[in-house]
């Protein structure tokens, strides 16, 4: 298992066992995992952002720390959250990111999350120039989950 994977466990774990809110230091995980801090950065920014249900605040400093909620909301919110972050371009990534939250929050089932997956991947926009792509995953992406609410 990788360093970062180990760390994304611990902080979960944390997160179950503090009802959804953990408060952490960077520091201290970093001399617990027996990496940098700049590795605890790495998997706060890709495993922890809003794309994936979280809200991250941070404080530097001596007494420092690093809040991570995960945000509760009801499936027609977060539906019109997701809309509301996808802006007019969405990278294949952070689509997968998008709808595995979506299917992981129980908002879509895991037949809705392979077709949405299908609609906007690049075999499905093959026939589009490679940089009009992004554009119409969004603009797909958005109105499947319009129509879903």
């Amino acid at each position: 298992m990788k360093i970062s994977d180990t760390i994304a466990d611990f902080i979960e774990e944390m997160l179950k066992d503090m009802g959804g809110t953990a408060e952490l230091q960077r520091s201290e995980l970093a001399t617990r995992f027996k990496c940098v801090p700049s590795q605890i950065n790495y998997v706060i920014s890709t495993r922890f952002s809003p794309e994936h249900g979280y809200i991250v605040e941070s404080r530097r400093g001596g007494g420092g720390f690093i809040r991570i909620s995960r945000v509760e909301m009801d499936s027609e919110l977060m539906i019109m959250h997701t809309v509301n972050a996808i802006g007019s371009y969405l990278d294949m990534s952070t689509c997968v990111a998008l709808v595995a939250n979506l299917r992981q929050s129980g908002v879509i089932s895991e037949t809705e999350a392979r077709l949405i997956l299908s609609a906007t991947g690049n075999r499905a926009l093959r026939p589009a120039q490679p940089q009009d792509r992004d554009f119409l995953r969004a603009s797909i992406l958005k109105q499947i989950l319009i129509n879903i609410v």
